[in-house]
């Protein structure tokens, strides 16, 4: 896995921004496409699978099952 995308899911602090998600998608696309910068032939799909995999990481956070509280 690209070692410069960070763990996105932090239970202790705020859900991560929309930019923080961007980049990340950002970065994987770049790793599994093997392009920095598409052609412009290829920047259509670039693009719309770099929101999706955004979109879909922001869903994916949402549902992990939250840690629970420590009762004493």
């Amino acid at each position: 896995m690209c070692r410069s995308i960070k763990q996105l899911r932090n239970p202790d602090h705020q859900p991560p921004t929309d930019e923080e998600l961007q980049a990340a998608a950002l970065q994987f696309v770049r790793k599994i496409s093997g392009y920095r910068a598409p052609s412009r032939a290829n920047a259509e799909a670039f693009n719309r699978a770099v929101a999706a995999i955004a979109a879909t990481t922001r869903v994916l956070l949402a549902d992990l099952e939250k840690p629970r509280l420590k009762v004493k």
